[in-house]
């Protein structure tokens, strides 16, 4: 496990501004496998600039880019698929089997699932009263994901952000 004192902000590792520790431990063994940083206010206000700066230019962009960019994280995921696996496995004290099986393998099914639903997603719709409904991205959101089943839950949160028109999203915490 790398970078588990830094933050991702900006498309960048940062040194939080925060130096408060918090031990990572194998739930199975107990042993300590790591330490995090807890964030701060001033942390969290980082990724929230960071995340509506990006907002100006992504939520400009169209369903051919976000299915691009949705395909690279789907390789990547894929790439690093045992890796994902070992470290999910220590972070929750699960057999790697189930972490191979349940969770890092139901993170390349939602990538799929979420590739599928953004090729099929109408971004403009004529309603019967001929009204227009447009899909349409409408700032940051902040997401927060449990430690008991983390690919999964990271997975179902964050990659809409890719391509759900109604929401452009920033995990900020």
């Amino acid at each position: 496990m790398e970078n588990l004192k830094n933050f991702y902000i900006d498309g960048k590792w940062v040194t939080p501004t925060s130096q408060i520790t918090f031990p990572v431990l194998n739930p199975a063994t107990e042993a300590q496998i790591g330490k995090i940083i807890l964030g701060n206010t001033a942390d969290v206000d980082l990724a929230v600039v960071a995340a509506n700066n990006a907002f100006e230019t992504y939520s400009q962009t169209d369903k051919s880019e976000r299915l691009s960019l949705l395909a690279k994280l789907l390789e990547a995921t894929q790439d690093r698929f045992e890796d994902l696996a070992q470290a999910m496995s220590k972070e929750m004290g699960a057999p790697i089997s189930m972490s191979r099986a349940a969770q890092a393998d139901a993170s390349v099914g939602h990538l799929h699932g979420f590739i599928d639903a953004l090729k099929d997603l109408e971004e403009r719709e004529v309603l019967r009263s001929g009204d227009i409904k447009l899909k349409e991205p409408i700032g940051v959101c902040g997401l927060i994901t449990p430690w008991n089943w983390p690919m999964n839950q990271i997975a179902l949160k964050v990659i809409p952000c890719f391509g759900n028109w109604l929401l452009l999203c920033s995990e900020a915490i």
